[in-house]
């Protein structure tokens, strides 16, 4: 995953911020994988009732 962000950017500015990162881009991409729409998990995280992913 920090790979696919330094692509991106160049680089994170912390080390605290590319766990952030990963662990955010690691379950959208579970959720994703599950069958949910982003559009709706976003809105769902926003809105303080995210979805969980299951195991």
């Amino acid at each position: 995953m920090p790979k696919v962000k330094q692509k991106i950017s160049g680089c994170f500015r912390t080390v605290e911020g590319a766990d952030n990162f990963c662990v955010i881009r690691s379950c959208l991409d579970t959720l994703r994988k599950q069958g949910h729409g982003m559009l709706e998990v976003l809105q769902r995280a926003f809105a303080g009732n995210p979805i969980q992913p299951t195991a």
